[in-house]
């Protein structure tokens, strides 16, 4: 019998209504994103990561603000660092923020995230990776979660034997992106190694990797016996993707649904990031959600060159005269500004996911 991808399930005591996980992405998984996320079917939405020195120390170059809104519940925030108290500090500010769970990044193959002992290169001490879990969970009272790589080397098999430690020092749940560290995103995804640390916990694990389509998160949910598929590059300016995954029927928006959904992830992104630094973040979300044949070519280099996301609007109206409707019913349910957690000078990371 197919896995049934609306099933309920949990992470410790927290419930998580669909068996879709959106994934935590850099430069991408602001609450726009996550929001998005949660109203096309996501039961989870991940932070992108944040940078457990950066909290400890004030960085100037990273200082933004971290906002929890209310419809995006579950909501898992992510971790790095590799000082195990503060991870431990960190954790307990996500917490504060509105985090349902804390999330660890041990994954990240960037060198940037590596040099410092963070990310992908925990998966080569296991020691370490362990106090980290065990201090940030003996820190929180919500469940602790950490994402991993199957190992540095191609090859590796480095996640088996680290999985199960994580486990013992408090992990509530593990995810598993069965690429190597070299290989960052090229290659498939080895989900035959997903099967294996499913065998080897008594936690739920979520499969990462190559989940682009209905079809294959049945096949991977399968194959490996996780509690849930994690969506990453599939679902980037294409929300329909999760519900398609969902729902299990094609469906192709209409021109006017695609100018309406980016009209309103460019406003709530201002309203989250600031008109400047919004202006240079969206740039790439133009060619996610106006591809796929849904609008020409040269229409998303016209709107890249334009100086102010007023004047973007203004041409996505232009060009879907029809889209103004959808906005306002959009807009109009989402919940006041208001009905959030603010946290000041909470630094965000700049770096690539894992």
């Amino acid at each position: 019998m197919p896995a049934n991808l609306q099933q309920a399930w949990a992470i410790g005591s927290v419930e998580v209504p669909t068996r879709i996980v959106l994934a935590p992405m850099a430069g991408v998984s602001i609450q726009a994103f996550r929001r998005q996320g949660r109203r096309f079917g996501a039961g989870l939405v991940c932070s992108e990561m944040v940078s457990a020195a950066g909290i400890e120390h004030r960085n100037e170059r990273t200082f933004g603000y971290l906002r929890v809104a209310g419809d995006e519940h579950p909501l898992a925030i992510q971790i790095f660092g590799s000082d195990p108290g503060a991870m431990a500090e960190a954790g307990r500010m996500v917490e504060a923020a509105g985090a349902d769970i804390v999330d660890m990044n041990f994954g990240c193959p960037v060198r940037k995230v590596t040099k410092t002992g963070a990310g992908a290169h925990l998966m080569e001490d296991a020691a370490l990776a362990c106090r980290v879990v065990e201090a940030v969970a003996g820190a929180v009272d919500v469940p602790v979660t950490v994402k991993m790589r199957r190992g540095i080397e191609n090859g590796s098999r480095a996640c088996l034997e680290l999985g199960p430690r994580l486990v013992e020092a408090g992990a509530a749940a593990l995810t598993l992106h069965p690429r190597s560290a070299q290989q960052m995103y090229t290659g498939e995804a080895d989900h035959a190694l997903t099967a294996e640390l499913v065998e080897r916990v008594d936690v739920p694990v979520i499969a990462s990797g190559d989940v682009t389509s209905r079809e294959k998160a049945l096949e991977v949910l399968e194959q490996t016996g996780a509690a849930a598929v994690m969506v990453a590059r599939g679902a980037q300016g294409n929300p329909w993707a999760l519900r398609e995954i969902m729902e299990g029927e094609s469906f192709r928006p209409t021109r006017e649904e695609v100018a309406a959904e980016l009209v309103v992830f460019i406003r709530e992104a201002v309203r989250e990031l600031g008109e400047q630094r919004a202006v240079g973040f969206l740039k790439k979300f133009y060619g996610w959600y106006l591809g796929q044949g849904r609008f020409p070519k040269p229409f998303k280099q016209e709107l890249v060159r334009l100086r102010t996301t007023e004047e973007v609007v203004t041409r996505l109206f232009a060009a879907a005269p029809g889209a103004g409707p959808l906005v306002d019913r959009l807009e109009a349910e989402l919940p006041a500004a208001g009905d959030e957690v603010l946290v000041d000078r909470l630094p965000i990371s700049v770096y690539g996911g894992g």
